[in-house]
């Protein structure tokens, strides 16, 4: 099981573009299609909006990595 932790620059970021710039997606269309499918959480709630705006705090879920969105500047070095 592995923990990333995501510095958010923005206010957002969307759920299918996390996944390939975490790498856990090899490309767009994989994210997508795994988001499709049902394989990714948000919280404790599957997620199927691709979509999706992910903010500050939140916590995804893909199998048995876990990202969580924290503040730019906050990251572990």
């Amino acid at each position: 099981m592995a923990i990333h932790d995501f510095p958010l620059q923005g206010d957002f970021i969307e759920l299918n573009v996390l996944l390939k710039l975490i790498g856990l997606a090899p490309s767009g269309g994989a994210a997508k299609a795994m988001i499709s499918e049902g394989a990714v959480r948000v919280g404790k709630a599957v997620e199927n909006r691709i979509r999706r705006k992910l903010r500050v705090g939140d916590i995804v879920k893909l199998g048995d990595e876990t990202i969580r969105i924290i503040n730019h500047g906050t990251e572990k070095t």
